[in-house]
Formats: structure tokens, sequence, C-alpha cells
């Protein structure tokens, strides 16, 4: 499967990683980035700066009109222009997995489904945590309703980020391409929870401040709880203000019958696995730790693979653009709420990241 990589940056590294541990199915024919210097430090990295068959462009319109035998793109840039060119990629037949956040608006975010539904093509978003083992389990038993009936859950993502971080690239903390730590790191943890709740969601109520990052123009910290319609309750507390380093992220699920709390920096560890109706399979489980090199855990390479198999029998991917979506609207929501200080229906329509510019500025 003829295979391209648009976006060379920090997060481009899991990808060639997650392509090359798939090699048996995708060739990778090129690589795009405004900068050649971070192709050839990508390439470099993983030993393939010297192979020729792989094709460097600094634009990826080019790129697509050079190559129209592309069966796959992954798109791994600024989170402002992921809509633009997953969409470019759909209107040309090509089939994405993008990277968080799929869009920046819900505007975007349905015109990505709208059109790759008319245009048969799959888009699958990296929410690769979906993935973890820790996470494959409680879905699991939440599937065969260990839990009983849901009360609540929560997700804590309790990081650090610090100035060095946002100046090693231009786009990091603003409001038209990156938003703030609710849009970039912790959307994962949002996603899973919302994933592990239903879905369905009635109303969200949020507060979003920026207490120590007065360089970037978002927020750096945010929490928020939400009213699913299946009448579980749901809080999310996500903020890049922990000292010194990444502390955690925390997912809890609480159920009449059944309590699960998966830890580790990236939700990769089961830390508690209590069940009323408890076997010797349980046992397994109970202190399951997940290795990972990086905070983006192992993840990529599963998704890749699901996607591959998508492609090939016609199903959806695991994770969609639907998933991508509803990861978009929560935040988008927590984002009106804070704004307005008022809790907030969805589904949401027209509401877009660049409607809170401004919001943190400084007399």
């Amino acid at each position: 499967m003829k295979f391209a990589l648009i976006g060379c940056g920090r997060i481009a590294t899991n990808h060639i990683k997650a392509v090359l541990n798939n090699e048996a199915d995708l060739n990778l024919i090129a690589v795009c980035d405004l900068l050649p210097e971070s192709m050839e430090n990508l390439l470099t990295k993983h030993g393939l700066e010297k192979d020729a068959s792989i094709l460097r462009y600094t634009d990826y319109r080019e790129m697509i009109a050079d190559h129209p035998e592309l069966q796959l793109v992954a798109i791994a840039t600024d989170s402002g222009v992921h809509a633009e060119i997953t969409l470019y990629c759909i209107d040309h037949g090509i089939n994405v997995i993008v990277e968080k956040p799929m869009t920046m608006s819900m505007v975007d975010a349905e015109e990505v489904i709208r059109r790759s539904e008319e245009k048969g093509v799959i888009v699958s978003v990296c929410h690769q945590n979906r993935f973890n083992i820790a996470i494959q389990e409680m879905r699991r038993a939440l599937d065969a309703g260990r839990f009983g009936r849901i009360s609540h859950g929560s997700i804590n993502v309790r990081w650090n980020r610090g100035k060095e971080y946002y100046d090693q690239a231009a786009w990091r903390g603003k409001w038209a391409s990156d938003g703030g730590c609710l849009f970039n790191q912790c959307i994962h943890g949002i996603d899973l929870l919302r994933w592990m709740m239903g879905d369905e969601v009635e109303e969200v109520y949020g507060i979003t401040k920026q207490q120590f990052h007065d360089y970037i123009e978002a927020e750096d910290v945010g929490m928020a709880v939400v009213k699913f319609k299946n009448g579980a309750i749901g809080t999310i507390e996500g903020t890049v203000n922990v000292y010194p380093k990444n502390l955690e992220e925390t997912l809890y699920l609480f159920g009449e019958k059944g309590t699960v709390k998966i830890g580790g920096t990236s939700t990769n560890n089961i830390d508690v696995w209590d069940f009323a109706d408890e076997d010797e399979e349980d046992q397994k489980n109970k202190g399951l730790q997940e290795a990972t090199s990086n905070v983006y855990g192992n993840g990529h390479t599963s998704l890749y693979a699901d996607v591959i198999d998508a492609i090939r029998t016609g199903r959806k991917p695991y994770v969609d653009a639907i998933a991508g979506r509803n990861a978009v609207e929560m935040i988008l929501a927590i984002y009106q709420s804070a704004a307005t200080g008022m809790p907030v229906k969805l589904p949401l329509k027209n509401v877009a990241s660049t409607d809170f510019s401004g919001r943190f500025n400084k007399e």
C-alpha cells in the first residue's frame, strides 16, 4: 500500500515507527514538511536517510499531484491545518490517518465526516491510547456489562509543559493553530472518557484559566463536569501546570459492580481492578503495566494495522472521523462554557477554537 507522511515534527517519529512495524503492508514513498531539515532529521533518526526511494516534498499538493497512486496519507502537521489537508486528501480519493485534533471547528469536523462518507474514503484519527492494553481490558469489561450501571467517571491529565516546549514551534498555544492544554495534551484522555461513558453527552460545564503561561494565547488548565445522556456524570481535569514534570494521565470508571483505575503517564497501567464477579482471569490485570518509550504510548502501530485492514475490507476503522468529531466537540463545549459562564447543551453547531481569541489577553 503506497503511503506518505505529511508533517515531520515531534509526533512524526511514532508514525515512522508504526510504518516500519507494518512494513509488510506499507510502502513509504514520500515525506513532506515545510522545513527540509525536519524531513532529514526524521529519516536519519530511523536510518532511512539514504533510501532514495523516499521522496521529499515541501508542498503536500505537489506530492499528491506527483503520486496519484497514493492509498494512505498520515497528517502530523500543526493542528490548525489538519482539516485543510484532510479534506484535500479526501477530495483526491486518499485514505487518511490524521493526528489529533481532527479539526479545530465543528463546521470542519462535520465536513470531514460528510465528504469522507460521500467519497468512500476512510478517515481515522490518532486517538491511539484506545489501543493501550489497559484501555482495551477496561473496554472489554464494560462491553461485557461487568461494571453494571455506571455512576461516574473521570479523566485527570496532570502534565508539565514549560516555555522551552512552546518555543520549539511557533504554532503551539495559539487559538488558530493549537488551542490550549485541553486541545493538545488532554484530548486523548477526553476521548477515552467520552467513549467509555457512552458517547452521548447532554450538557457540559467548564472552567478554563491561564495561570502560569502568559506567553501563550490559550489555557494551561481546564476543568469540566459532564452530564451524559445515560445518567452518568463525568469530570475532566487537564493541565500543563504540574511541577516539575508529567505526573499522570489517569482514567477512573465507577460502576455498581466494578471499579477500575487506569494510571501511568499515558493511561498505560492498571492501578485498580475490582469486580463483583471476579475470577482467576482477573488476576492478570491487577497491577498490569505496559512499558512505553514516551507519553504517546505504543498505540500508533496498532492504529495503523487497523486502518490498513479497514481499507482492505471496506469496514470502518476502530477510531473513525465521528470519534474525532466527538473529542473536538467536548473541548469546544468546555471552551464555550468557560467563556460564557454557563452550561452548554450538546450537540454543538458552529463553534471554533478561534471564537475564543483574546480570552486571556492581559491589560
